[in-house]
């Protein structure tokens, strides 16, 4: 909530869907006084119900959404909107991600990104974006595709980006702006359902994608098995699961050999 507080661009409503907490959130909450601040409590219902909940309460003429456990920087809302601004046929701006630990003390930068306009092919092969806490989305473009995906736990976000990125134009902000906490029990940490809504997503995607980008279709199992050997080495770290990451990885070199030069 601070890391919005601080944000250089002030003028935005702040919606927080307390999901059916059980960690004192609504107590956090009242000690903080700013008239932007809206609170909806309900049932839980996960994360891409909650997330609809918000598009439902929000009144602005762009979107929006942090995880409870992610930052921003301070400068994060206006570069955005710039972007968005100055790339008039674009509907949706996102900037570079940096990864850290639990605790906020250890930080891994992805790589520098830096596709833009049609990234539809591109966000075909992986979702570069990252995490749900990215994206800046004007509201029209969110409405005219739809919400998330009731269904998913995991990689719900990708599916949105990817329905945005099949109509629509993306701008990126060159500079690390989100902070995407990782721990062990994060929602990456849950890989076999994490495997299975991502297949859904990809199987999905592919049945809408045009004739000449079907060829992506293994690049993105791929991307994805690669992925899912990187956690299961770092997220479960024995034997076991080394056997499993090594069963993956097979998966994805079966699905493109490219991948061996990654």
């Amino acid at each position: 909530l601070e890391s919005i507080r601080a944000q250089t661009f002030t003028d935005f409503e702040l919606i927080i869907i307390d999901d059916g907490s059980s960690d004192r959130t609504l107590e956090a909450i009242q000690t903080i006084s700013d008239p932007r601040i809206k609170v909806a409590s309900y049932e839980n219902g996960g994360v891409s119900v909650a997330r609809n909940r918000g598009i439902a309460l929000a009144t602005g003429e762009y979107i929006t959404f942090i995880d409870a456990d992610d930052l921003w920087t301070a400068d994060k809302l206006e570069l955005q909107l710039a972007a968005l601004q100055q790339h008039q046929t674009a509907e949706v701006a996102y900037s570079w991600t940096c990864f850290m630990d639990r605790q906020g003390k250890f930080f891994s930068a992805n790589r520098p990104i830096y596709f833009q306009g049609n990234v539809y092919a591109e966000i075909l092969k992986t979702n570069f974006l990252l995490s749900g806490s990215n994206p800046l989305i004007r509201r029209t473009a969110l409405a005219d595709v739809g919400e998330f995906d009731p269904t998913l736990t995991h990689a719900e976000e990708w599916d949105l980006y990817l329905r945005l990125a099949a109509k629509y134009d993306f701008a990126v902000v060159p500079k690390t702006q989100i902070f995407y906490r990782q721990t062990a029990d994060s929602a990456s940490a849950k890989i076999e359902v994490m495997e299975k809504d991502a297949l859904k997503v990809i199987e999905r995607a592919f049945q809408l994608a045009p004739p000449q980008l079907q060829p992506l279709k293994n690049k993105s199992l791929a991307h994805l098995y690669r992925y899912l050997a990187h956690l299961y080495l770092t997220k479960i770290p024995n034997g076991a699961a080394a056997e499993i990451a090594w069963q993956k990885l097979q998966i994805a070199i079966g699905s493109s050999a490219q991948i061996l030069l990654k």
